[in-house]
């Protein structure tokens, strides 16, 4: 018996003109963006088809990438897709919890506004550096960042794959992990082109007002079981607040999260929303597994052709 995972990509993923063609083609991908616009008070879909600076731009990225991924996945709903368990990548979580049930998308949008904003306040562009660590053990990263600390905050920000593992913090601090990695002999090492040093304690205040934010929101039961980042577990329900507020600050933990769902007898995963980052990350990981991903009509028609 097939059992299929959701996946939901995260921030990073966006580019410009994403997922238009659906949104011509299919009512309710148009439904979920005019619902968005409602929301936010902007228009989402003119800000991806038009305004790529405002598109990188965290604030903005997070609600774009979030109503992106749910009318995807609405649209999936709607042609009968259904999963036995879902997951997101960072920012991927809330469209996750959408469509696991816990949350309206109209509360998830809200929140995620607000958390692109805390997360922009917290970490300025350029105050900060991530770089991805390529072929090298994760005990021996997190050795070195913990040497590196001396200079400033430097942790394992994102355990994508057994190969390769994100590290972030304090421009300084990262340098010194990076030289300190090359004498231990890593050979690549690719800083990332991203908005800021995001899953380590540098966010920390984004993390408490985050939680004030989400101490105001009614989460409901699961419908669906969840696996979330920072422990790489199935979700409790009365810890999705507490679980929220720490994912920022805390590392993500992708390939153990795959690792859940093969467990719970996952072997086909649908990759939702912009990018083919998961998609490339779970070919690394479960080479076995059956991997869509579901971006424009072409990926849709993939899909349905199956």
């Amino acid at each position: 018996m097939t059992k299929t995972a959701f996946l939901f990509a995260g921030q990073g993923a966006q580019k410009l003109g994403m997922a238009n063609d659906l949104y011509e083609a299919y009512p309710i991908v148009r439904e979920t963006f005019e619902t968005a616009q409602a929301i936010l008070g902007y228009d989402v879909r003119e800000l991806i088809n038009e305004d790529q600076d405002k598109l990188n731009q965290t604030r903005y990225t997070q609600p774009a990438v979030l109503t992106t991924s749910v009318a995807i996945y609405r649209l999936l709903k709607e042609k009968g897709f259904k999963a036995d368990i879902v997951a997101g990548l960072s920012l991927g979580e809330y469209s996750a919890l959408v469509a696991s049930g816990a949350i309206s998308f109209e509360d998830a949008l809200a929140l995620v506004a607000k958390r692109g904003q805390f997360m922009e306040e917290a970490a300025p562009a350029g105050t900060g550096k991530m770089v991805a660590v390529m072929n090298t053990d994760p005990h021996l990263i997190e050795e070195i960042c913990q040497k590196a600390s001396q200079k400033g905050v430097v942790s394992p920000a994102n355990y994508n794959t057994p190969a390769q593992i994100v590290i972030g913090g304090q421009a300084e601090a990262v340098d010194y992990a990076v030289e300190l990695l090359k004498e231990a002999g890593s050979k690549r090492l690719i800083p990332l082109q991203v908005s800021g040093p995001f899953h380590t304690a540098l966010l920390e205040p984004a993390s408490q007002k985050l939680a004030a934010e989400l101490a105001k929101v009614s989460f409901k039961d699961f419908e669906i079981p969840l696996v979330g980042n920072t422990k790489a577990e199935i979700m409790k329900a009365e810890a999705i607040q507490d679980l929220l507020a720490r994912q920022v600050k805390e590392p993500v933990r992708f390939y153990d999260s795959i690792q859940t769902m093969k467990d719970f007898g996952v072997d086909r995963y649908i990759e939702i929303g912009p990018g083919k980052v998961l998609t490339g990350f779970l070919k690394k990981i479960d080479k076995d597994a059956t991997v869509f991903n579901v971006e424009d009509t072409i990926g849709l028609n993939a899909l349905l052709e199956d």
